[in-house]
């Protein structure tokens, strides 16, 4: 059963929000998974493991970074 939202609270920082850089990234660590994917089925399993760990750290990073930059720019445009 779906819920309805009636409305969300969006910081105006977001509008600042580099959204086609955070699809990129995104877009990369689905290739990443899919490598993943191939070392796994050809049996190298901690390797594929280790891809996954160090990409979602990776990500995990690069999306904050994103976010950090969308609150300067936002602070930068109050001045």
């Amino acid at each position: 059963m779906s819920r309805k939202v009636k409305s969300v609270r969006v910081p105006e920082e977001f509008s600042f929000l580099d959204l086609s850089g955070m699809i990129r990234e995104c877009e990369r660590y689905m290739r990443d998974l899919e490598s993943a994917t191939m070392l796994r089925g050809q049996g190298n399993k901690e390797a594929a493991e280790a891809l996954i760990k160090t990409r979602q750290m990776d990500l995990g990073r690069k999306i904050g970074k994103k976010v950090w930059e969308a609150k300067i720019r936002f602070n930068d445009s109050q001045k």
